[in-house]
Protein backbone atom coordinates (compact mmCIF):
# COMPACT_ATOMS: atom_id res chain seq x y z
CA UNK A 1 0.00 0.00 0.00
CA UNK A 2 3.07 2.24 0.96
CA UNK A 3 5.22 1.05 -1.73
CA UNK A 4 6.09 4.27 -3.75
CA UNK A 5 5.97 6.22 -0.36
CA UNK A 6 8.55 4.27 1.20
CA UNK A 7 10.90 4.44 -2.14
CA UNK A 8 10.83 7.77 -2.56
CA UNK A 9 11.60 8.20 1.68
CA UNK A 10 14.64 6.07 1.34
CA UNK A 11 15.81 7.23 -2.22
CA UNK A 12 19.63 7.82 -1.56
CA UNK A 13 18.92 11.42 -1.90
CA UNK A 14 15.43 11.96 -0.38
CA UNK A 15 13.86 15.27 -0.95
CA UNK A 16 11.83 17.03 1.85
CA UNK A 17 8.68 15.36 2.31
CA UNK A 18 5.58 17.49 2.12
CA UNK A 19 3.49 18.47 5.04
CA UNK A 20 1.07 14.86 4.58
CA UNK A 21 4.11 12.43 3.64
CA UNK A 22 6.00 13.87 6.88
CA UNK A 23 2.64 13.69 8.94
CA UNK A 24 2.36 10.05 8.27
CA UNK A 25 6.31 8.94 8.41
CA UNK A 26 6.59 11.27 11.95
CA UNK A 27 3.34 9.02 13.14
CA UNK A 28 4.99 5.57 12.09
CA UNK A 29 7.71 6.43 14.20
CA UNK A 30 5.31 6.80 17.12
CA UNK A 31 3.49 3.76 16.41
CA UNK A 32 7.24 1.77 15.84
CA UNK A 33 7.95 3.11 19.74
CA UNK A 34 4.71 2.13 21.39
CA UNK A 35 4.96 -1.14 19.56
CA UNK A 36 8.82 -1.69 20.36
CA UNK A 37 7.42 -3.67 23.86
CA UNK A 38 5.64 -5.71 22.34
CA UNK A 39 2.93 -4.18 24.24
CA UNK A 40 0.90 -1.46 22.24
CA UNK A 41 -1.26 -0.36 24.89
CA UNK A 42 -5.04 1.70 24.73
CA UNK A 43 -3.01 4.47 26.81
CA UNK A 44 -0.13 4.54 24.41
CA UNK A 45 -2.83 4.53 21.24
CA UNK A 46 -4.82 6.99 22.57
CA UNK A 47 -1.55 9.96 23.76
CA UNK A 48 -0.80 9.19 19.58
CA UNK A 49 -4.00 10.14 18.94
CA UNK A 50 -3.76 13.38 21.12
CA UNK A 51 -0.73 14.10 19.89
CA UNK A 52 -1.34 14.00 16.09
CA UNK A 53 -4.80 15.58 16.76
CA UNK A 54 -3.32 18.54 18.66
CA UNK A 55 0.29 18.62 17.01
CA UNK A 56 -1.55 18.42 13.28
CA UNK A 57 -4.99 20.11 14.07
CA UNK A 58 -7.05 17.16 13.17
CA UNK A 59 -10.70 16.32 13.41
CA UNK A 60 -11.64 12.98 14.80
CA UNK A 61 -12.08 11.86 11.44
CA UNK A 62 -8.69 12.81 10.09
CA UNK A 63 -6.92 11.77 13.32
CA UNK A 64 -8.42 8.05 12.99
CA UNK A 65 -7.62 8.33 9.37
CA UNK A 66 -3.91 9.19 9.83
CA UNK A 67 -3.15 7.11 12.54
CA UNK A 68 -4.66 3.94 11.14
CA UNK A 69 -2.69 4.60 7.84
CA UNK A 70 0.51 5.24 10.14
CA UNK A 71 -0.10 1.57 11.78
CA UNK A 72 -0.46 0.19 8.47
CA UNK A 73 2.52 2.29 7.00
CA UNK A 74 4.97 0.72 10.83
CA UNK A 75 4.09 -2.70 9.21
CA UNK A 76 5.62 -1.94 6.18
CA UNK A 77 8.82 0.39 6.98
CA UNK A 78 12.05 -0.67 6.40
CA UNK A 79 14.40 -1.40 9.67
CA UNK A 80 14.16 1.39 12.11
CA UNK A 81 17.49 2.62 11.12
CA UNK A 82 17.02 2.67 7.81
CA UNK A 83 13.39 4.50 8.67
CA UNK A 84 14.63 6.48 11.08
CA UNK A 85 17.55 8.34 8.72
CA UNK A 86 15.15 8.58 5.85
CA UNK A 87 12.78 10.20 8.19
CA UNK A 88 16.07 12.59 9.27
CA UNK A 89 17.07 13.52 5.57
CA UNK A 90 13.07 14.38 4.79
CA UNK A 91 12.15 16.13 7.93
CA UNK A 92 12.87 19.80 9.08
CA UNK A 93 14.94 19.92 12.36
CA UNK A 94 12.82 21.37 14.46
CA UNK A 95 9.92 18.84 13.71
CA UNK A 96 12.64 16.32 14.61
CA UNK A 97 13.29 17.81 17.89
CA UNK A 98 9.31 17.71 18.28
CA UNK A 99 8.89 14.37 17.81
CA UNK A 100 11.24 13.17 20.12
CA UNK A 101 9.25 15.04 22.76
CA UNK A 102 5.99 12.98 21.41
CA UNK A 103 8.42 9.83 21.67
CA UNK A 104 8.93 10.31 25.38
CA UNK A 105 5.00 11.21 25.37
CA UNK A 106 4.10 7.73 24.12
CA UNK A 107 6.64 5.60 25.71
CA UNK A 108 5.39 7.44 29.26
CA UNK A 109 1.67 7.20 28.47
CA UNK A 110 1.10 4.06 30.46
CA UNK A 111 3.26 4.67 33.02
CA UNK A 112 5.86 2.41 32.48
CA UNK A 113 9.40 2.78 30.90
CA UNK A 114 10.14 -0.59 29.38
CA UNK A 115 14.28 -1.26 28.23
CA UNK A 116 12.91 -2.12 24.76
CA UNK A 117 10.86 1.88 24.54
CA UNK A 118 14.18 3.06 26.21
CA UNK A 119 16.85 1.26 23.59
CA UNK A 120 14.70 2.06 20.86
CA UNK A 121 14.23 5.96 21.69
CA UNK A 122 17.59 6.77 22.04
CA UNK A 123 18.46 4.53 18.95
CA UNK A 124 15.41 7.00 17.43
CA UNK A 125 17.12 10.29 18.96
CA UNK A 126 20.11 9.53 17.48
CA UNK A 127 19.75 8.54 13.84
CA UNK A 128 17.10 11.84 13.91
CA UNK A 129 20.07 13.88 14.76
CA UNK A 130 18.91 14.75 18.59
CA UNK A 131 21.87 14.21 21.01
CA UNK A 132 21.40 12.60 24.01
CA UNK A 133 20.93 15.59 26.23
CA UNK A 134 18.54 16.97 23.98
CA UNK A 135 16.35 13.63 24.38
CA UNK A 136 17.11 14.04 27.82
CA UNK A 137 15.68 17.70 28.11
CA UNK A 138 12.88 16.38 25.90
CA UNK A 139 11.85 13.76 28.72
CA UNK A 140 11.94 16.38 31.62
CA UNK A 141 9.48 18.24 29.82
CA UNK A 142 7.10 15.45 29.64
CA UNK A 143 7.53 14.33 33.30
CA UNK A 144 6.52 17.94 34.47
Amino acid sequence: MFADFLKRLTAPAPAQLPDTDARLALTALLVRVARSDHDYSAAEHTRIQSIIKERYSLDDSACEALLSDAEILETEAPDTVRFTRAIKDAVAYEDRLAVVEALWQVVLADGTRAQEEDALLRLVSNFLGITDVESAQARKRVER
